[in-house]
C-alpha cells in the first residue's frame, strides 16, 4: 500500500482513542473542564452505563457563543498559549483535544451560557460533523451532553465491558475527581437514580464526611493525618493504618497539583514507607496531595494525563516515602491511639528455641510495683492476680496476667488490653536493631570462645553475603573451614541466648521467601529475622515484672502497634463492651 495522507475523520477516530478510552474517559475529562471553568456544583447523569448517555452540567464561568465553534476544533484551547505556559501549566486540561476527540465518536451537544450573556447557546456535533450554534434557555455555565457513544466506532463498541462494569469504572473516576476537589459539591446518577451526592467540603468535618462516604465510613477514624513539607515539595493527606489495610489496592489515592495520578513512582515510595507495618499481600488506604513547584513536573507525558515526570524523581521519591514512614512511625499503643483492629489474617507460627531476656532490665520494673505475684504452674491457663493498679495515663496500663503462654492480659483506664508478647517483643527488639544499625556502633560482646556453626556451603554464602549488616548489629563470623563458621561476637541484647540457632535459622530465611518479611532492603530483612527468631516465643512464662517492662516499651517504641510482618500486637475491649456482654448496666 503506497504512502498517503489520512482523512480528517479517521485521524480524529485514531486521535480519539488516545483520550476516550470507555465512557469514564468522557466523565473523566468533561469533570476537570468543569473544574478548569470555576464551577462549585457538578451533576452527572448517566444512562446504561455511559453508551446511552453522558451528561455533565456545571455552574462556572460557560463558553461565549462565538468560541463555541472553537471548543469543538483539534488543539483549540484558552488554557495555553506559548511553550512557556506548557512547561507550567497549572489547569488539569490544556490540549485542546477533549471536545473534538468525544465529537468524533459520539453524538455531542453543548449548551452554555456565561454570566454576562442574556441567553444560551447550542452546539451539536455528530461523530465529528458540527451544527451550526443557536440560541438556548440555560442558566450560566454549561452542559455538555454525550449520546450514542461509538456508535459510529463499531470496533471500539466492541470493547466495551457490560452496563454493571463501565457505570463502576465512571464511579470510580468520579470519586478520584471529587477527592481531588472537596470544595466543589457532585452529584452522579445512573438511569435516573441517585448514586453519589457529596456536598461541598469546606471544613475538617465536611471533609471527614467525603472521605467516608468515598473509601468507607470507618476510614477518617482508621487513617492518620499528615501534613509535611520538604524543600519545594509538600505532602497532605490521609494514610490508613496499617491494621485496615485491604486485600485490594483499590483504595489509593494519589494527587499532583489537584490532579489524580497513578504514578509508579509515588506508588512505590507510599509502599516503601509501609514497609515496616503492612502485613504481606496487603494493601492500604490512602488520599494523599502532593503541592510542587509546576515547573518542576511534566503533566504532558501520558494521552490522558494520568502519568506525570517529575525533574527530580529521585527526590521526589525520597520525600514521599520519608514523609509517610514518618507519619507511621507514630502508631504506638497511646491514649488517643485506636485499639487495634481485629482482622482477619492467617495463623502466624513462631519459631522455636530458646526464648531470651527483655532488653529492659526487669528487676528495675518489679521494684517499682506494688507486689509481684507467682505465675501459675505449666499448664494453667493463666494466672490469676488480685489487684487494683492505677493505670494512670498508661496507654496499655498494667499486667494482669498471661493466658495460654501466648498473650499478657492487662488493665487501663479503659478496660482490658490483650498483648500479643511475641509480637510486641519482635517490634521491640526490631526497632532496638535498626537503632544500632543506623549508629554503626553496636554494644557488642567478644565471646571468651568462638562458637561454631555448621551450615550447609551455599547457607554459609548467604549469611556472608549479609555480613555487613551483620557486623553493624554486633555480631563477628567467619569462615574457618568448608561447611563451618566462627561466632566471634554477638549483640549485647543476645548475650546470654543461645545465639546459633539463631544464626542457622537466619541462614535458613535468607535462602527463602519466608525471610523476605515484605521488606524491600537487605540490611532490614536481616535485622527483621533477626527480631523474629529471638524475639519471645509461645509458652514462655514471663514473670509479672517482665510483663510489665514489655509493656512500658512497647509504649515508648515506634511502630509497636504492629509487628514487623503487619499483624497487631495488641487490642483493647472497653469496659462498655464488656458490660454489653454481660448485659450490664452501670
Amino acid at each position: 500500500m503506497p504512502i498517503r495522507i489520512l482523512s480528517s475523520s479517521l485521524i480524529d477516530q485514531i486521535a480519539a482513542g488516545e483520550v476516550v478510552e470507555r465512557p469514564a474517559s468522557v466523565i473523566k475529562e468533561l469533570a476537570e473542564n468543569a473544574l478548569d471553568a470555576g464551577a462549585r456544583r457538578i451533576e452527572i447523569d448517566v444512562e446504561a452505563g455511559g453508551l446511552r448517555l453522558l451528561r455533565v452540567r456545571d455552574d462556572g464561568c460557560g463558553i461565549p457563543a462565538a468560541e463555541l465553534p472553537l471548543a469543538v476544533q483539534r488543539h483549540a484551547t484558552s488554557k495555553i498559549a506559548t511553550l512557556d505556559d506548557l512547561e507550567a501549566v497549572v489547569t488539569l486540561g490544556f490540549r485542546g483535544e477533549a471536545l473534538p476527540s468525544i465529537g468524533s465518536v459520539a453524538r455531542l451537544k453543548i449548551t452554555s451560557r456565561t454570566g454576562d450573556a442574556p441567553a444560551g447557546s447550542e452546539l451539536g456535533v455528530d461523530g465529528g460533523e458540527a451544527r451550526p450554534v443557536r440560541a438556548a434557555a440555560h442558566p450560566p455555565g454549561t452542559t455538555v451532553e454525550v449520546r450514542d457513544l461509538f456508535y459510529n466506532v463499531p470496533a471500539r463498541r466492541k470493547f466495551v465491558r457490560t452496563e454493571a462494569t463501565e457505570f463502576g469504572h465512571i464511579v470510580a473516576a468520579v470519586e478520584r475527581v471529587a477527592l481531588a476537589a472537596p470544595a466543589v459539591a457532585f452529584r452522579l446518577r445512573h438511569n435516573g437514580r441517585e448514586v453519589l451526592e457529596l456536598p461541598a467540603a469546606l471544613d475538617e468535618r465536611g471533609m471527614a464526611s467525603r472521605l467516608a462516604r468515598i473509601l468507607g465510613e470507618d476510614f477518617p477514624e482508621r487513617a492518620l493525618r499528615v501534613e509535611q513539607r520538604v524543600g519545594p515539595l509538600s505532602l497532605r493527606g490521609w494514610l490508613g493504618l496499617p491494621t485496615a489495610a485491604r486485600a485490594q489496592a483499590d483504595r489509593q489515592f494519589c494527587f499532583v497539583n489537584g490532579r489524580a495520578v497513578r504514578d509508579r513512582l509515588l506508588a512505590g515510595a507510599v509502599r516503601l514507607g509501609y514497609r515496616d507495618v503492612l502485613y504481606g499481600g496487603r494493601h492500604p488506604a490512602y488520599v494523599l496531595e502532593i503541592q510542587i513547584d509546576h515547573r518542576l513536573v511534566d503533566v504532558n507525558a501520558h494521552p490522558a494525563k494520568t502519568e506525570v515526570r517529575f525533574r527530580d524523581s529521585r527526590a521526589v521519591h525520597e520525600a514521599v516515602f520519608r514523609a509517610v514512614e514518618r507519619a507511621l512511625a507514630s502508631t504506638r499503643p497511646a491514649e488517643s491511639t485506636p485499639a487495634a483492629a481485629r482482622i482477619d489474617l492467617p495463623a502466624f507460627a513462631g519459631g522455636a528455641g530458646r526464648p531470651l531476656p527483655l532488653p529492659l532490665a526487669a528487676a528495675r520494673v518489679a521494684a517499682e510495683l506494688a507486689f509481684h505475684a507467682p505465675m501459675a504452674a505449666p499448664g494453667a491457663a493463666a494466672a490469676a492476680v488480685v489487684r487494683e493498679p492505677d493505670a494512670g495515663a498508661l496507654p496499655l496500663g498494667h499486667a494482669l496476667a498471661q493466658l495460654h503462654g501466648l498473650y499478657i492480659l492487662a488493665q487501663n483506664a479503659a478496660g482490658l488490653v490483650v498483648v500479643d508478647m511475641h509480637a510486641a517483643h519482635e517490634r521491640v527488639l526490631y526497632e532496638a536493631l535498626k537503632t544500632q544499625y543506623a549508629t554503626a556502633e553496636p554494644a557488642a560482646q567478644w565471646l571468651l570462645e568462638p562458637l561454631s556453626v555448621n551450615l550447609p556451603e551455599h547457607q554459609i554464602d548467604l549469611l556472608l553475603e549479609a555480613q555487613a549488616d551483620l557486623e553493624k548489629v554486633g555480631f563477628e563470623i567467619d569462615r574457618v573451614a568448608p561447611g563451618q563458621l566462627a561466632l566471634r561476637r554477638v549483640p549485647a541484647m543476645l548475650a546470654g541466648a543461645e545465639v546459633v540457632p539463631l544464626l542457622v535459622q537466619l541462614a535458613q530465611d535468607l535462602g527463602s521467601e519466608r525471610g523476605a518479611h515484605h521488606l524491600d532492603a537487605a540490611a532490614h530483612r536481616v535485622l527483621g529475622t533477626l527480631a523474629c527468631r529471638a524475639a519471645i516465643h509461645a509458652h514462655r512464662r514471663l514473670s509479672l515484672a517482665e510483663m510489665e517492662a514489655l509493656l512500658r516499651q512497647m509504649e515508648q517504641t515506634e511502630r509497636a502497634s504492629q509487628c514487623n510482618h503487619g499483624r497487631p500486637t495488641w487490642t483493647r475491649v472497653s469496659l462498655a463492651e464488656l458490660d454489653q456482654l454481660f448485659l450490664r448496666g452501670r
